[in-house]
């Protein structure tokens, strides 16, 4: 007994019963595993991957249909990754500092710039034209939504 209670506390353990329970099917235990056991850092990644999918697949089989993006975003803002396979940083900028502040710099000199531009902007940052044109949009929206929020 001695022996299975340390086995059952041994992380490569827990994290092949995990995958076990995902590959069957078995969702609740997966999720038992998941919450109840702190994980390193190394195994957070495939974890959490493993996580995320099964709350798809579930939310896919209530609904019946395939999910799209904004209904993988609101799985996961419902079923938030515990605590014990992510370690709280926020992932909330994709680009780098230098990238950003490249992108910021343009953007106060025009809000809405010409294809060619955004193709310069491009090849000067490492994005693609559309990872540019998707920045400058978001930028404006959330610039429209704060001038909104302080009239």
């Amino acid at each position: 007994p001695a022996a299975c209670e340390a086995l059952n506390k041994n992380e490569s353990v827990l994290r092949a019963r995990a995958i076990v329970a995902f590959h069957t099917g078995n969702y609740r235990e997966l999720y038992h595993i998941l919450e109840n056991h702190k994980f390193t850092k190394e195994s957070h990644a495939k974890l959490q991957a493993l996580w995320l999918e099964a709350h798809y697949q579930e939310a896919e089989k209530l609904r019946g249909r395939p999910l799209g993006p904004v209904d993988k975003y609101r799985v996961r803002k419902k079923f938030p990754l515990p605590r014990t396979i992510w370690d709280g940083e926020q992932k909330t900028h994709c680009f780098k500092e230098r990238t950003r502040h490249l992108l910021r710099e343009w953007y106060l000199q025009d809000p809405y710039p010409n294809p060619s531009k955004k193709r310069e902007l491009a090849q000067a940052t490492g994005l693609t034209p559309t990872q540019v044109g998707n920045w400058f949009k978001n930028r404006r929206q959330r610039d429209r939504a704060a001038a909104a929020k302080n009239r």
